[in-house]
């Protein structure tokens, strides 16, 4: 473990935000949405008039405040408007359903609410059910004119005085409350992992500055979306602790909105996963658009197959640096680096983090022999809220034992093989749809797949393959056959799927991660 030590006040809106005024990047360009710019002066002053509303509205530090906002400016002024006045942000995405939002109300027992206008129709009918929610502060002009309990973010903002006493930096300390992050619920409802001050500043200093090294030249793009912890690390915090400029679009993520955005801002640092690097370069765009100005691609929240890795560094040139973090732990914890990419593998272990592979009775296990994967470092949840039972199943004093089956060879590098629920047990041999997956995905006519077990007539577990066709290909028996007979020859004999699918598309979860849980209730897997 390194040493890592912060001073008895530090509140993160200094370490990534204002210190950036500090060292005389007032007048660079932070954030960029569309042709318009603001500076880090304009952001630092609109989170000092956030942090007045907040306290305004009677936010006590710690107290939990709920982000409903697509990505732009307002999100990063919200974002750390929360932390300056000690609150806690809880992020979900803007595109949630009534049900969703009610349950998060009541969860989080948020005070207060930023919300975009576009999500009224959906939160207004669970805002009114709230017990506790007290205020909606809205973000763009709404279609009517609001309720009772709601304001509009700019009249907020107007009214408030920048330099006055209600917008200072809140005192906070290390070890104070500052963030949820939600786990991605595969199973029931998402739950919030709990976080302070100095678990967001030893994630940055250790995998940001010294893995992916982030600096002040660079500028980001990313794909996945704010609300998700991989990007708020990836697409906010990271960059503006080195003083970097950040691209920022609020439209879902194409591989056309990419290819726009890199021609007119071109990026140093791209912010991706798996899927959109797939689709970058089904994309004809792929050779035509000047992508020289990249130093770096990131990919995380799902694993990179090996043919994805090395049809985007044939074609760009340009390194992916996979890697595999947890709301649990903040963001990455194993990860490749520049110069030093093993493919198929996500790595070695980030500097300030230790990592064992245990068995099911928590027995370390010697290399080469997988099975669930221990990280522990210093950013470590503290919990999951109102979950005891779940939090001392995972957290094991600063250790967390994740739901990940890892190996580990005899050189460090860690290759990944599934989640511990989605293995299969085919012929009474625990197999990882993963290595399945891969293996399809190396023939030419499958651009996308999900496999999941399913029982057959004796009511024994077989693979079944949800596979998405490249372009030109058609489904069927004769192609079915044919990629039996392809995994067949690659791998063991008991793992090729009995059952193939055509699917137009794979069902994904906000976060962009294919949901097989969604799949296995459809096959009925067990």
């Amino acid at each position: 473990m390194t040493t890592f030590s912060l001073p008895e006040r530090f509140n993160l809106c200094h370490y990534f935000l204002d210190h950036n005024l500090e060292e005389g990047r007032g007048t660079k360009a932070a954030l960029c949405v569309g042709d318009r710019k603001r500076t880090y002066a304009e952001v630092a002053e609109n989170a000092r008039r956030v942090a007045g509303v907040l306290r305004s509205a009677g936010v006590r530090p710690e107290e939990r405040v709920l982000i409903l906002l697509p990505d732009g400016f307002e999100f990063a002024e919200v974002f750390f408007g929360i932390l300056r006045a000690g609150g806690v942000f809880a992020m979900v995405s803007p595109l949630l359903k009534r049900e969703d939002l009610a349950y998060y109300l009541e969860y989080t027992k948020a005070r207060v609410v930023f919300a975009h206008a576009s999500v009224l129709g959906e939160l207004l009918p669970a805002f009114e059910g709230a017990r506790l929610c007290e205020r909606v502060v809205v973000v763009g002009e709404p279609e009517a004119q609001l309720p009772a309990g709601c304001t509009r973010y700019a009249d907020d903002l107007a009214g408030v005085d920048p330099e006055s006493e209600l917008c200072a930096l809140e005192p906070t300390g290390p070890d104070d409350l500052a963030g949820w992050l939600f786990t991605s619920g595969s199973t029931g409802h998402p739950k919030g992992c709990v976080h302070t001050h100095a678990d967001f500043a030893y994630g940055t200093e250790h995998y940001a500055l010294q893995v992916a090294r982030y600096e002040e030249s660079d500028v980001v793009l990313g794909v996945p979306k704010l609300f998700f912890g991989y990007a708020t690390g990836t697409s906010l915090m990271f960059p503006f602790r080195v003083g970097a400029s950040v691209v920022l679009f609020p439209e879902r993520s194409t591989a056309d909105a990419l290819f726009d955005r890199i021609e007119v801002h071109r990026p140093t640092l791209l912010v991706s996963v798996p899927t959109m690097i797939n689709h970058m370069l089904r994309s004809p765009r792929c050779d035509e658009v000047d992508l020289s100005c990249l130093r770096v691609t990131l990919s995380a929240g799902e694993a990179l197959p090996a043919k994805l890795y090395s049809e985007w560094k044939d074609r760009t040139g340009v390194e992916i640096l996979d890697g595999i973090g947890s709301a649990e732990m903040f963001h990455i914890y194993i990860s490749n680096r520049l110069g030093d990419v093993r493919v198929g593998t996500l790595g070695k272990i980030v500097p300030g983090y230790e990592a064992q592979i245990v068995d099911p009775a928590g027995v370390p296990l010697p290399d080469g022999e997988p099975w669930r994967l221990r990280i522990r470092g210093g950013s470590t949840a503290l919990c999951y809220w109102a979950d005891a039972a779940k939090s001392r199943s995972t957290f094991q004093g600063d250790w967390c034992t994740t739901g990940d089956i890892f190996v580990r060879d005899a050189e460090g590098y860690f290759t990944y093989e599934g989640r511990a629920d989605d293995l299969i047990k085919v012929s009474g041999i625990w197999t990882s749809p993963l290595e399945i997956e891969n293996a399809l995905l190396a023939h030419p006519a499958v651009a996308d797949v999900c496999v999941v077990g399913r029982k057959d007539d004796q009511d024994l577990v077989k693979p079944y393959a949800f596979v998405v066709l490249a372009a030109g290909h058609v489904g069927g028996d004769e192609l079915a056959a044919e990629l039996k007979a392809w995994i067949q020859e690659r791998l063991a004999p008991h793992k090729y799927p009995r059952w193939f699918e055509w699917c137009d598309e794979l069902p994904r979860n906000d976060r962009g991660k294919v949901d097989r849980k969604v799949l296995k209730a459809r096959v009925g897997a067990s």
